[in-house]
């Protein structure tokens, strides 16, 4: 490394460099810009209405393709199984590859570039295009919930609420790069995921457990910009409804848009920096007499410091602490069959198998309540375009509501992941119960929709968007909980199972059933006959009242049974459920050594008496 006029500044800089780019905090800002891009799913009502014109479809063949857009979305089995076995890069290297090619081959049909596929085969390329949001969810979400274990609720809350508020930045950024041109939308949609997560293939990686006394603060700093973002983006929203732009405002309006997506790099920095500089500190003050690194032909077991008998760390014993660290011999003998023990699960907080959590009272009780709230809202955002045509409302704004429903969908995700975070660390209140009062929340949406109220819609999409949001935060945070973070990947992915069944059942069976069979009554009192493949419309509020009376007595029904679990979980979530964490963190603060692999631990001191523990990728 080259040393400038030999005080070492170009050799600190490059090592500051090192620092940011492979530090956690960087990895957690990958995270944002890759699940900022992944939400292509939630604007199906956005490029919809050209998939049916230009191929002549009806609404029930547009909630066929909607049906399988969420069953790609959402069963991410096949990603979590991957994840389990492999590094992030690969989930993140596949995802990208999905994307392109099943929103490509969609752009191609829709412009004609290709003789119009059979149905299902649009189908296969939107349940391809719409899989990779799995892969992205899987590579970066799930990687940063483990390596940081205690902010959970935080972490789950700002990532799905990025990914939530996807859906208005892409807008905005496609208008300033296409104009509005909503097939260039589809292709757009195609690149632009698939490059952001080729670019940091690198930096999403499963790291060691790192705890920062500030940790929490840090995320709230990137929740504020994230917010700040929300409101810009609002903002855009309102004045796009009341003038008309032009290109050049719409290039202008995409500059704040990129300035709020790269401001959490300064918090990146500013974190990272400061691990830097306590890394040196400790170097410089380090003391050979308190500390003995064994060498390579000394050391009888890899990575272990050794220590003297009778010398403590914060109080605890060393040989305490090293008996806790040395691996213990098992007999192969004793291991049981994970088929065994399917139905002898550990205590609720301890690691599942797979199995164990799957075949659950918690997780059948979780599962169908989801599918109940989740299936509703998604059906309600699927079907804004329709609806807001069928009911009257003009064309700018259908594409508001998408865009609402876009942003109060972030609102949503970051409420439920902080709030209940502080309501469950201050209170004991369980997680649980802040989806039931989420379900009923949703009903009023569903009502409003069902009996179309005087400019309803737009509070709809509200109510909607922030229930849907909400929901998945929760739903995730309550499986890791439960179940443990051990085969969290899988476990995850099946959660989101919930939402194409729900889906097909609400959407395709009830709504896009009723529909059709309201529009062909019009038709049919009209007197008109439909001609082969022409477009199948219905007007008024008959088109979609009755689905949503059944959406929302569906939606309380699924509020009801997951008080069931509200209750079976009521003593779990009044304990400590993140004392294991803490304990685990508080025994890799004793651990100090080099690994052989050039990453260095130091234990450095902190604000409140504690101890912070820092990593550094050389």
């Amino acid at each position: 490394m080259a040393i400038s006029d030999g005080s070492g500044r170009l050799a600190n800089m490059n090592s500051i460099a090192m620092q940011v780019l492979m530090g956690r905090w960087y990895m957690v800002f990958a995270a944002f810009l890759i699940m900022s891009a992944a939400g292509a799913t939630y604007m199906f009502g956005d490029y919809s209405g050209d998939i049916k014109s230009a191929l002549g479809y009806d609404q029930t063949t547009i909630t066929l393709l909607s049906f399988f857009k969420d069953l790609g979305s959402n069963v991410g089995i096949i990603a979590g199984l991957i994840n389990e076995v492999t590094p992030p890069w690969v989930v993140l290297s596949v995802g990208a590859v999905l994307n392109f090619f099943g929103y490509f081959m969609i752009w191609m049909a829709v412009t004609k570039k290709i003789s119009t596929p059979q149905i299902w085969q649009m189908c296969l390329y939107i349940c391809i295009g719409a899989n990779s949001q799995t892969f992205a969810n899987t590579g970066a979400l799930v990687t940063c919930v483990k390596n940081f274990p205690e902010r959970r609720g935080a972490v789950l809350g700002l990532l799905k609420g990025f990914l939530g508020l996807s859906g208005a930045i892409i807008t905005q950024l496609y208008y300033a790069i296409y104009g509005n041109n909503s097939k260039s939308l589809i292709l757009f949609i195609g690149w632009l995921p698939a490059a952001i997560s080729f670019a940091f293939l690198r930096t999403i990686r499963i790291m060691k457990v790192i705890r920062q006394p500030n940790e929490l603060k840090v995320f709230y700093d990137f929740l504020y910009i994230s917010l700040g973002l929300a409101g810009f983006l609002m903002i855009i929203i309102i004045a796009e409804e009341s003038t008309q732009f032009s290109e050049a405002e719409y290039v202008g309006s995409s500059i704040p848009v990129f300035v709020f997506l790269f401001l959490p790099l300064a918090i990146v920095i500013r974190e990272e920096y400061g691990i830097w500089k306590r890394k040196k500190v400790h170097e410089v003050n380090k003391s050979p007499s308190q500390l003995k690194i064994v060498t390579e032909s000394e050391k009888p077991n890899a990575g272990v410091v050794a220590l003297s008998p009778s010398s403590s760390i914060n109080g605890v014993s060393t040989s305490t602490q090293l008996a806790q660290k040395l691996p213990t011999s098992q007999n192969p003998q004793e291991k049981v069959s994970c088929f065994k023990n399917v139905f002898s699960p550990p205590s609720r907080g301890e690691d599942y198998t797979i199995l164990q959590a799957l075949f659950s009272i918690d997780m059948l009780v979780l599962f169908f309540s989801s599918i109940c709230g989740i299936g509703g809202t998604l059906t309600a955002i699927d079907n804004l375009g329709q609806i807001g045509t069928s009911l009257g409302y003009p064309n700018k704004s259908i594409s508001t509501f998408v865009s609402l429903v876009s942003i109060w969908n972030y609102l949503g995700r970051v409420a439920a992941g902080f709030v209940s975070e502080i309501l469950l660390t201050k209170y004991k209140l369980p997680r649980p119960l802040f989806l039931t009062l989420i379900l009923l929340f949703s009903c009023i949406g569903h009502f409003l929709i069902a009996f179309n109220v005087p400019n309803g819609l737009y509070l709809a999409s509200v109510i909607i968007g922030f229930s849907f949001g909400a929901q998945w935060p929760l739903l995730f945070a309550i499986i890791s909980e439960l179940f443990g973070l051990k085969y969290y990947s899988t476990l995850y992915n099946f959660g989101g199972v919930a939402s194409p069944i729900g889906l097909y059942i609400l959407n395709v069976k009830v709504t896009g059933h009723l529909y059709d069979k309201e529009a062909e009554r019009q038709l049919a009192a009209a007197g008109i006959v439909r001609k082969a493949g022409e477009e199948l419309n219905c007007n008024g509020v008959d088109c979609f009242k009755q689905a949503f009376v059944i959406i929302t007595v569906v939606t309380v029904i699924g509020a009801i049974v997951s008080v069931i679990l509200v209750v079976r979980t009521r003593k779990f979530y009044g304990s400590d459920i993140y004392k294991k964490f803490r304990e685990e963190a508080k025994a890799a603060e004793m651990e100090m050594a080099s690994d052989g692999s050039g990453s260095e631990l130091v234990v450095v001191g902190s604000d409140g008496g504690h101890t912070g523990r820092e990593e550094v990728d050389e």
